[in-house]
This record gives C-alpha cells, sequence and structure tokens, in this order.
C-alpha cells in the first residue's frame, strides 16, 4: 500500500484522550467500535472471573489483575489503529501515542510481514550414521510432509499446512544428533499445538528411518521463518527538538544511541527492552504468549552470534531520520486464550484486526515506535523527567492521596524534583490543612 494514500477508515487521533475520565474514554470507545452492553460492563468490571480462570490453568485461587491502557495515534500501512496495552509500568503508553502521533504528522510508518510459517524441530540421537539418516529423511520428505498434513484437515482446508522439511546435523557433548525441523503455515493461529502434534507424529518415524532414538520433539520459539518487517520515516526533523537541541541535532543524538545499543550488550538488553514494552502488553492483551514473542525477539537479537539491537536508526541523503526492525513475531487472532477470555475479545474488537499477520505488523510496529520514543527521550531530556512525572503519582497514591488530590501533589513534587515519600505526605498534610481553613472560611 502506498503510504502517501490519503487513509479512508477512521482515526486513530484522539486529541486529549488522556484528559478524559473513565466514563469518558469508554464513550470515546464506544464511538471507535460500537460496544455491547455486556462489553461495557466487561470493561468496567475484571474482564477475567475466577471461575474462568479456574478452566484456564490448573490450581487457579483467583485472578490478578493489571492496567489495560490504549495507545492512540497509530497509522501503519495508512490504516489507523487504537493499541491496547496491558502493562503496569507508567510513561510507555503515552510515549508511543505521542511517538505515534509524531510519525503519522512528520512522516509515515510501514509494515510487512512473511507468511506465518512455524517451526517444528524433532531431535534424534544415537544414529548409526546421520549423514545417512539425514540423506534417508530427506529421500521421504514428501511422505512425511503429507502425513503430517493428515493430522489437522482443518488447518489445510483454511490454506495452510506444512510447507517443507529440513535436516540439520549439530555436534553436541552428546554426539552428533539429527535435527529435523517442519515449516508449517498455521494461518490465523500461533500455532504452537497443531505444529506439536505433527512432530510427535513424525518423531518416531524419523527415528526409525534414521535408526537412532527421538526426545525432543517441540515447536521452536525462534519463529525465523516468521518475520514482520517494520519501517518508518521521520521528514520533517523540526518535529524532534527538544531540551535545546534542534531537530538535526536530535535526530543525530538518536542515531549515535542506537550505535552504543548496537555494539555494547549492556546497553543492547535495555535498549531491546524498550522494543518489548511495546510489544508484551499487546501480546497480553490479545490473548498471546509473550513469552513465546520475547524469547523469539531476544534469541534473533543473537542471531549472528552477539547480541545487539534489534532496532536500526539511521539519517538518508535527505536528511531524513528512518527506524527498522525485522523481528519473529508468533502471534495469532484464533485459539487458545483469544477464544474464551471476554477481555480479549473486546481487545480485539477495537483494533478491528482481520488476521494473525496484521496483529504481527501491529505489534512489531508499536515494539518499533515505543523503542524510538525512549531513544529519544533518553538522547535529548534525559529518562528520568518523563518517568518521575508519572511515578510522582504512584508514590502520592501510595502516601495516601487520592483522586485530585493526588494529582496536586504529585505536579507539585515533580514541580520541586523531590518525588520522596516523606515529601508527598508532607504535601498532603498541608493540602488537607489548607482545605480544611477554606472549608471554614466558606462556613462562616
Amino acid at each position: 500500500m502506498d503510504h502517501k494514500t490519503k487513509p479512508q477508515n477512521r482515526s486513530s487521533r484522539f486529541p486529549g484522550f488522556y484528559k478524559l475520565d473513565l466514563v469518558q474514554r469508554h464513550e470515546k470507545l464506544d464511538e471507535w467500535c460500537r460496544l455491547t452492553t455486556d462489553e461495557k460492563w466487561t470493561l468496567k468490571k475484571e474482564t477475567l472471573t475466577a471461575e474462568l480462570a479456574d478452566v484456564m490453568i490448573e490450581n487457579a485461587i483467583g485472578v490478578f489483575s493489571l492496567p489495560i491502557g490504549i495507545a492512540v495515534n497509530f497509522q501503519i500501512n495508512s490504516k489507523d489503529y487504537i493499541v491496547p496495552m496491558v502493562i503496569e509500568e507508567s510513561s510507555v503508553v503515552a510515549a508511543a501515542s505521542n511517538a505515534a502521533r509524531l510519525i503519522r504528522e512528520n512522516g509515515y510508518l510501514t509494515a510487512k510481514s512473511s507468511d506465518p510459517i512455524m517451526i517444528s524441530q524433532i531431535q534424534i540421537v544415537d544414529s548409526k550414521n546421520p549423514q545417512t539418516g539425514k540423506a534417508k529423511i530427506l529421500e521421504r520428505k514428501d511422505d512425511l510432509i503429507r502425513l503430517a498434513n493428515q493430522q489437522d484437515p482443518t488447518l489445510i482446508d483454511i490454506g495452510g499446512g506444512a510447507r517443507d522439511l529440513d535436516v540439520r546435523i549439530i555436534d553436541t557433548p552428546s554426539g552428533e544428533m539429527i535435527i529435523v525441523h517442519l515449516y508449517v503455515d498455521t494461518r490465523d493461529a500461533m500455532g504452537a499445538n497443531v505444529v506439536n502434534t505433527m512432530a510427535e507424529t513424525l518423531g518416531p518415524i524419523v527415528a526409525e528411518i534414521a535408526e537412532g532414538e527421538v526426545i525432543c520433539q517441540i515447536v521452536s520459539n525462534l519463529a525465523d521463518r516468521r518475520t514482520v518487517n517494520v519501517h518508518f520515516v521521520i521528514e520533517n526533523l523540526d518535529c524532534l527538538a527538544r531540551a535545546g537541541y534542534s531537530g538535526e541535532d536530535a535526530a543525530r543524538r538518536i542515531v549515535k544511541a542506537y550505535h552504543f545499543a548496537d555494539a555494547d550488550p549492556y546497553r543492547a538488553a535495555t535498549h531491546n527492552k524498550g522494543v518489548m514494552n511495546g510489544i508484551d502488553g499487546l501480546i497480553i492483551a490479545t490473548g498471546n504468549d509473550w513469552r513465546a514473542v520475547e524469547a523469539g525477539v531476544h534469541a534473533y537479537a543473537a542471531r549472528d552470534g552477539r547480541y545487539r539491537s534489534i532496532s536500526k536508526y539511521y539519517l538518508d541523503d535527505n536528511n531524513h531520520l528512518h527506524g527498522e526492525m525485522e523481528i519473529p513475531m508468533p502471534v495469532g487472532i484464533v485459539g487458545g486464550v483469544t477464544n474464551i477470555h471476554p477481555g480479549v475479545k473486546i481487545l480485539l474488537k477495537f483494533m478491528g484486526i482481520k488476521s494473525g499477520t496484521e496483529l504481527a505488523e501491529v505489534a512489531a510496529s508499536a515494539g518499533l515506535v515505543q523503542n524510538f520514543a525512549a531513544v529519544w527521550t533518553l538522547a535529548t531530556e534525559g529518562i528520568q523527567k518523563g518517568h518521575m512525572t508519572l511515578h510522582a503519582r504512584n508514590v502520592a497514591i501510595f502516601a495516601g492521596a487520592f483522586g485530585e488530590l493526588a494529582i496536586k501533589v504529585a505536579n507539585q513534587m515533580a514541580h520541586e524534583g523531590r518525588v520522596k515519600y516523606d515529601r508527598a505526605k508532607q504535601i498532603i498534610k498541608l493540602l488537607l490543612l489548607k482545605e480544611e481553613e477554606e472549608n471554614k472560611k466558606n462556613d462562616t
């Protein structure tokens, strides 16, 4: 899709959304995506009951809640999205929303996904002759793929199924092992269950062919055949001006901050955590396996033998700032929790997602946009200013302030640069005393 094409859909620009109270935000979301009475009730209360949790996992004793936020302003491939995030960390939703607005107003954001190919692995050990075993397995490749596809006729009917098979030999302290990779198009599902079933069906047969013993038959979370390429361009660098730096200076500092992360694994770990801040919250919100996605992204960041930055920033000859990232993204919109969790169903409805690959593109985009927001802040005003402003409200609440009082206490601490529990208690006492005196005046 041409990124210059004028969007023909609703706009995710929600100016002042953060200023609205909960009821007003629900009303705004109802305008965006008509909600049923049950859906409105679910959002107001817990999205998951203890009774449903007892069905989902073993030994359930209740539910543990996290906030659901909505990141706004996203426009990806000329389509507008609102991005739900289940996350406890302050500043992430706000930063992603702000960065998404800046990109859409001063450039564009695109994403492109590969086919949803998952990998199942079969481990064969103690083969009499691994090289001969490998050759014999490859001779039977077509038969093995055909057998794998017999395990899930429904997947075949919707256009998915096993596509290919290859064999590797790896050297280990236990001797040479034959590793079979089965590549399966899982369509709109994440696909772990189906590829595991296929692997467990083929495992004993492959072991017999190779005259060895099968041990592991399991999906790989390094889904490097199921990737998303996401890319943004900021054409007007003036929008990056911040903390006394010109837009061009800020852009060059962003690039140098990326070079640090790409060269040093200590920095890369935190840099890539910034990517996952944008991804994990959405993955949880949509009922997907965030641990699998996290594992795959970090493994992919070390695919050349050294852990490095998963995102990339550079300036082109036209002095435009580019952000790029390629990551594995094994997510789905059918199966598992997505079918039974009432909150997940509502959040997917908000997004208007039509396929698993579309969800993957939005998730990767959210990761890059959030990472950009963090690096831009880090390279200019410093990370603590934004964090402390939001952290101050948490401290104020912990000290006993709620509602409007908490906001006043937080603003005062942020203004003073003293975000401390003791200071919050002092300010609360002073404000309450002032309010009491004003009330006495009004009474007289």
